[in-house]
């Protein structure tokens, strides 16, 4: 598609117009691009926006980890359109993917209850090819500025793939365990001192891997662990 709000309204209304799973969008450009929390994403031509709808049934029905499994898709797609020489991307819990330790996509993930009383699932990919915003709460880079020459029809190509690929080893019976190893082996941070915002507080302490279900486990000053299911992180200097 040419301009459209976003990849994943679209994908929102196939959805409830009662088509199967399995549908990809992609977009030239949005115009009403949205990040989590509800934060704006800069969406000029240049860069990647596409969109996967699943019904319920085409993945396992613990959605927890479901963040953990999409950003490894993305990450090991980024990693084939990368020049020689680049760093390999890490990824920020739960799936912001980083190159040189700035973020170069986003992944929103949102779901909604059908009328057939199914759920739809919306993963939402934005990765920086062309350009990537100035301004932002945490470093960011493209991935042309590595030197690269790579266009959004090329990178979607290598996410198509890598996404099937995930999504089976999801489907598996030991496939959330799978996607937790996977991801740690790509994980940014692990073992180092992190703050992570919280809507009304801000803790900090030592990032020491994730619990079975993909909860960040955070080891306080204290001594004391906690789970977090949702939070920004942000990596101490």
């Amino acid at each position: 598609m040419a301009d459209v709000s976003s990849t994943n309204d679209i994908c929102l209304e196939h959805a409830r117009s009662g088509e199967k799973g399995g549908l990809w969008v992609t977009a030239n450009r949005q115009l009403g691009g949205r990040g989590r929390r509800g934060r704006a994403w800069v969406s000029e031509p240049g860069n990647l926006y596409a969109s996967l709808f699943l019904l319920e049934d085409d993945i396992s029905t613990d959605f927890s980890a479901l963040p953990l499994a999409v950003s490894i898709a993305l990450s090991r797609a980024i990693d084939r359109i990368l020049p020689m020489g680049a760093q390999r991307s890490q990824i920020k819990w739960p799936n912001d993917v980083l190159i040189s330790g700035a973020k170069v996509s986003g992944i929103l993930l949102e779901t909604e209850k059908l009328v057939n009383g199914k759920r739809a699932i919306i993963i939402g990919c934005g990765v920086n090819i062309a350009h990537h915003p100035e301004e932002s709460l945490y470093p960011t880079i493209s991935i042309n500025s590595l030197g690269a020459s790579v266009s959004p029809q090329e990178l979607f190509t290598q996410l198509y793939s890598e996404m099937q690929i995930v999504l089976d080893i999801w489907k598996q019976s030991d496939g959330i365990a799978v996607i937790r190893k996977l991801w740690l082996e790509k994980a940014a941070g692990i073992g180092k001192s992190i703050k992570v915002n919280l809507p009304r507080r801000t803790l900090d302490g030592l990032f020491v891997g994730l619990a079975g279900n993909g909860n960040l486990i955070l080891r306080q000053d204290d001594g004391e662990s906690v789970e977090i299911s949702a939070g920004d992180v942000f990596f101490d200097k």
